[in-house]
């Protein structure tokens, strides 16, 4: 038996903030990144509507990238002595996937961190609050999915959390936040979009009700991430519900070892953090590659819906390969992670013991190729020097 869970409202469209107008409850608290929703002026409008409400509104601010244990942990806090009925969430990625873990800990101060990063395993929410989602960035879809992502900077190594229980209650998608985006943060978040997509698709959860998802949110990318790179709002629109597509798929076909890779490496080196959008876009072409020799049908199938023509399933595959590298030249991610800036000795020194947290990584399990510590090695130093995988 299989299980599609998504949030059970989503609005949408420029102006869907307003929304908030009509929410049912008496006190929330808004969770928020470091600042620039506050700057824009969407911290107000929130504040307002939700006055209008007649919701007392507290904020949680300066949730940092790559949210960490002890962001969580204080946030928590901060809900057990405000005692909200909702959990409002608005930004990046981060504030959302932290919020998302708050409110696990609001609701079982005595559940530990350890209990929750076992896949599936967190307690029944909605005990005390429910759960809004609002994102500025076009990219996590953390707003529509079963899953969020914490750092432990202690141990260099970026959790997964996974249950449907932390699926928000309502997502508002509005493309006016995402207009705020800069560039680098626009490809960064679209190319994890796309390799959302592509790993929903050819997961081995992934199901009839995942693949419309995922082949739209392709070719959406595919079609408008160039233009919203460049600064085209229009583009930047269609991107924002493209990306939340994506989320869609994934959270119910589940991801493969690209994002294994990412959620392992980001805060590993020293010499410069790799962030998650960045890491997916270069490890994407190589996984590729490796996972055919499992799924080629699959990537030739995806080749084919953005118009890519070859003689066999393998030319489409390669062809797939070599449009997602030229969205990374124009996007200016580099091919290879000596290329971004890692260090030659750091990697060696630490390549093994990554690969073996990548292997163990809760998205690996649904990757359609499996994977030994010693191939996640030699992958891993393919995509350090940019070699050709050929195993």
């Amino acid at each position: 038996m299989a299980r599609f869970t998504l949030p059970r409202d989503l609005y949408h469209g420029k102006g869907s903030l307003e929304m908030l107008k009509t929410l049912k409850g008496k006190r929330a608290i808004l969770v928020l990144g470091g600042g620039s929703m506050k700057r824009f002026g969407f911290v107000d409008q929130v504040v307002s509507y939700l006055k209008e409400a007649r919701i007392e509104v507290q904020l949680f601010e300066n949730v940092e990238p790559d949210p960490s244990v002890e962001t969580v942990m204080k946030g928590a806090e901060a809900m057990r002595e405000f005692e909200p009925d909702w959990i409002i969430a608005m930004g990046g990625g981060s504030p959302i996937d932290a919020a998302k873990a708050m409110w696990a800990f609001y609701e079982y101060p005595e559940t530990s961190f350890e209990d929750l990063i076992t896949p599936f395993n967190f307690p029944e929410l909605r005990q005390k609050a429910k759960f809004l989602a609002i994102p500025s960035t076009s990219g996590t879809a953390t707003e529509v999915t079963a899953f969020s992502v914490i750092t432990d900077y202690e141990k260099g190594i970026k959790y997964p959390l996974a249950d449907f229980n932390i699926t928000p209650d309502v997502a508002i998608v509005d493309p006016l936040l995402a207009e705020t985006m800069p560039p680098k943060l626009t490809a960064h978040t679209g190319m994890d979009a796309l390799t959302h997509a592509i790993e929903a698709y050819v997961s081995t959860l992934h199901t009839p009700f995942t693949d419309p998802l995922a082949i739209k949110a392709i070719q959406m990318v595919f079609d408008y991430l160039p233009a919203s790179y460049d600064g085209d709002m229009e583009a930047r629109e269609q991107m924002h519900y493209g990306q939340c597509l994506a989320g869609m798929a994934f959270s119910n076909a589940l991801l493969g070892i690209v994002h294994s890779m990412a959620h392992k490496t980001g805060a590993a080196f020293s010499t410069g953090h790799i962030p998650h959008g960045c890491a997916n876009a270069i490890y994407l072409p190589y996984v590729i590659k490796f996972n055919a020799k499992d799924a080629v049908t699959r990537y030739a199938e995806i080749a084919r819906s953005v118009g890519l023509e070859g003689s066999d399933d393998h030319e489409l595959v390669e062809k797939l390969c070599d449009k997602i590298d030229d969205y990374n030249v124009k996007l200016g991610i580099p091919k290879t992670l000596k290329a971004f800036g890692i260090n030659e000795e750091e990697f060696k020194q630490k390549v093994s013991k990554i690969s073996e947290l990548a292997v163990g990584d809760a998205c690996t399990g649904s990757n359609p190729r499996s994977i030994t510590p010693s191939e996640m090695e030699k992958l891993f130093t393919c995509i350090y020097y940019g070699t050709e995988v050929n195993f």
